[in-house]
Order: structure tokens, then C-alpha cells, then sequence
């Protein structure tokens, strides 16, 4: 195995409460990475960020609004690519809330952004391809968490964070 560098990245996935659904936004076809294909709000954490600063400034620019992070959905490795080093990438996606769908400004990065169900997402999706069906993956997780997670944990999460430093 060589040993190297990678980057770390952030995924948030973002629920409204009000209406029991989850954001997902289509990629826009000029893009390098999955043209077109459907996703959650992801980015690349910045060197001197935390994963924290990273989620928030991405959810910033690309939906141009805030959230609350609610809980950690898990972790995450692949390749933006190639199996190459250069783009090998592990990151921590979050399960976030939304509380108003109206705020949402979507970037340069997007051509669409929805509002779906899980049902309406295994609609949606293509499972044969790899980001989305990891997007499924995802929103599978959500939905079992978030029936497992008392509120009162979600509430600290929302509070403290997830930061040890």
C-alpha cells in the first residue's frame, strides 16, 4: 500500500421536518464529478477547517442557508475518480435539519434541487449508479436513525456539536 495523502470531505443530508422530507440536488452536467447525477450537499474540508466549519460553509455556499446538525449518519470512503491517491477521499456525512425549504438559494454547482420522501428518492434514483446509490444508502440510514435516536440526544448534538478539539 502506498502511503499518501487524501482529503477529507463533508456530506449533509438535509431533512425538513415539516414535511417529512429530505433536500436532494442534481448536479450539474458540466461538473467533472457525476455530471447530472442526484446528491446531497458535499464539499471538500479546507485546510485549518473542521469537519463542522466545513459543513456549514458548504451548506452555505451551495444552498445558501444554515442548518442544525442533528447527528452523524457515518463515515465514508471512495475515490473522486481514478483509484488513484491523489483522489482518495474519506469523509463524515451528517444528518441535518432545514426548518425553511423557502431559504434555500441553490449554487452554480446545481441545475435542481427536490424535496423527496425515501420512496420518492428509490423513484428517482439510479441505483446502478455509483453516487446515487450511495445516496440511497444514505437516506436508508437516515430513516433508521433518525426512528432510533431520541430527541433528547438529538437536542445535545444540536447544542454541543460533534467537535472534541
Amino acid at each position: 500500500m502506498v502511503v499518501g495523502r487524501f482529503r477529507a470531505g463533508i456530506g449533509a443530508l438535509i431533512w425538513n421536518p415539516g414535511t417529512q422530507r429530505y433536500l436532494l440536488l442534481q448536479r450539474a452536467p458540466d461538473r467533472d464529478f457525476a455530471p447530472g447525477a442526484w446528491e446531497c450537499v458535499t464539499g471538500r474540508v479546507d485546510q485549518g477547517e473542521g469537519f463542522e466549519d466545513a459543513l456549514r460553509r458548504e451548506v452555505r455556499e451551495e444552498i445558501g442557508t444554515s442548518i442544525r446538525i442533528d447527528f452523524v449518519l457515518g463515515t465514508t470512503h471512495f475515490y473522486r475518480g481514478a483509484a488513484l491517491t491523489e483522489n482518495e477521499l474519506l469523509g463524515v456525512v451528517y444528518h441535518c435539519t432545514l426548518d425553511d425549504p423557502a431559504s434555500i438559494v441553490v449554487d452554480e454547482e446545481h441545475v435542481a434541487h427536490r424535496w423527496m420522501t425515501l420512496d420518492e428518492a428509490r423513484a428517482l434514483l439510479n441505483e446502478d449508479h455509483p453516487s446515487e446509490a450511495w445516496l440511497l444508502r444514505v437516506l436508508s440510514r437516515a430513516e433508521l436513525l433518525r426512528g432510533l435516536l431520541p430527541e433528547q440526544l438529538i437536542a445535545f448534538n444540536r447544542q454541543r456539536g460533534f467537535e472534541l478539539g
